[in-house]
């Protein structure tokens, strides 16, 4: 190239230069894309002896599965199901995202849901979900869990949280005081629900509707029941509101009908209500 003083100049072309910094930061992209994707799998760790079954082809025989998502629903588990008889730990899906920092090794609360399994009944399974999951994390979950458990008799019922700010409705709420229950079920579900149906505007999400969209594309018997609560930790009165939606299972879940206060103590950590103003 001349320019203008008559001096020639040698130019040579980055257009290959930049190409491959280009494909360089794509392939560093896509790598930090899947060792993201891969931190965020969701990874099942059961018992030696479920472990056995599964690698046999075998799914796990299950009459009920019982989903508690939330800290008032997961607690009253421990305090009217798990303490009363006798349940053994068999297996827990780990998750990692960004609410749920905790290695996936760990077997902390914060990043486990745990599943049990009753002794005298083995066919029924309980499983206790008290960290944040993603929403793309949710199908995945859904899938693998449900993926190890023969669908041939099998009801499930989900327990879940939500804020009463949530609730939507054109009446006024004195006529139901908070906590109380509404519940959604599939189409397959041939039980007699508890309390009212969940009216619209009204949704059901996270989880739940994960599990419950699950249920009704394999036509799976399935209802949620999601209590409304005025409260935001664990409260005795918030999880007593749960014992109808379990008295209908019968004897197949017994229930603890009074629990000592020992029991409650562990399990419901009381807030102390301080004032803004005054310490």
């Amino acid at each position: 190239m001349a320019t203008f003083f008559g001096e020639v100049l040698s130019v040579f072309s980055r257009a290959v230069e930049e190409e491959d910094e280009d494909l360089s930061e794509n392939e560093e992209d896509e790598q930090i894309r899947r060792e993201l994707e891969e931190k965020r799998e969701v990874h099942l760790h059961w018992s030696p002896e479920v472990s056995e079954t599964l690698k046999s082809g075998n799914k796990l025989e299950c009459s009920d599965f019982i989903l508690a998502v939330g800290p008032n629903a997961s607690r009253f588990l421990s305090v009217y199901v798990l303490s009363y008889a006798a349940w053994e730990a068999v297996g827990r899906a780990s998750v990692w995202n960004e609410r749920s920092r905790a290695p996936s090794g760990r077997t902390g609360d914060e990043s486990a849901c745990v599943l049990y399994r009753q002794e005298d009944n083995p066919s029924v399974l309980i499983c206790q979900v008290t960290c944040h999951i993603s929403e793309d994390q949710l199908f995945q979950w859904t899938e693998k869990v449900f993926d190890c458990l023969q669908h041939r008799g099998l009801n499930v019922t989900v327990l879940s949280d939500s804020s009463v700010a949530e609730y939507k409705t054109a009446d006024s709420l004195s006529c139901s005081p908070a906590p109380f229950l509404r519940c959604l079920h599939s189409r397959d579900y041939s039980g007699q629900p508890v309390c009212c149906s969940l009216e619209q505007p009204n949704i059901v999400t996270g989880l739940p509707a994960a599990v419950m969209s699950h249920c009704e594309i394999h036509r799976i018997p399935a209802i949620v029941y999601q209590c409304y609560s005025d409260v935001i930790g664990p409260d005795s009165v918030t999880i007593a509101t749960y014992k109808p939606a379990l008295t209908r299972l019968g004897v197949a879940v017994l229930l603890d009908p009074s629990p000592s206060a020992d029991v409650l103590h562990k399990f419901v950590r009381t807030a102390n209500i301080q004032s803004n103003l005054y310490i």
